[in-house]
């Protein structure tokens, strides 16, 4: 078996700054509430190995793997798979792009599987994952909306 998602949100902000802000890698503990830090292990032409390392959860567990990211603004998409995969046998996750009424639509697709010992399976890492977008997204959308309206606010003066 296997688990897939698939999560979207309209971002009232032009592709170019939405674009911008979610690949700026070294900004992402003050943009996704989760991450507690980002270690850029490697760059190598459009692709970067980074590890990222989430906050402590409820059980005082600090989660941390190494995972690579190849953006493709040409093409509006994100590729990116965990390197190191812990309780995964895989995790690849796909971000799209696009222009819409009303700003820029982000959409998340993660593909992934869970190894047999681990501590949970597909159906519980689908719902947490999907639980879990929909909380980032909608920060993410208010975190650059706000950027935005800072802006043009600025700009305007």
């Amino acid at each position: 078996m296997s688990g897939h998602t698939e999560n979207e949100i309209t971002v009232n902000a032009p592709l170019d700054v939405v674009w911008e802000i979610t690949n700026d890698l070294e900004n992402w503990p003050q943009l996704f509430s989760e991450y507690a830090s980002v270690e850029v292990l490697e760059r190598q032409g459009e692709t970067t190995t980074f590890r990222l390392t989430m906050h402590p959860d409820e059980n005082g567990k600090i989660w941390s793997w190494v995972s690579e990211r190849t953006p493709d603004r040409a093409a509006r998409t994100v590729r990116a798979r965990r390197v190191e995969t812990g309780p995964f046998q895989h995790m690849d996750i796909h971000w799209e792009y696009s222009e819409v009424p009303g700003g820029t639509r982000m959409h998340w697709r993660q593909d992934f599987a869970m190894k047999p010992d681990a501590p949970v399976d597909d159906a519980w890492m689908t719902d947490n994952i999907n639980r879990n977008s929909k909380i980032q997204m909608a920060l993410i959308r208010d975190r650059i909306e706000e950027r935005d309206r800072q802006r043009r606010a600025a700009s305007a003066n």
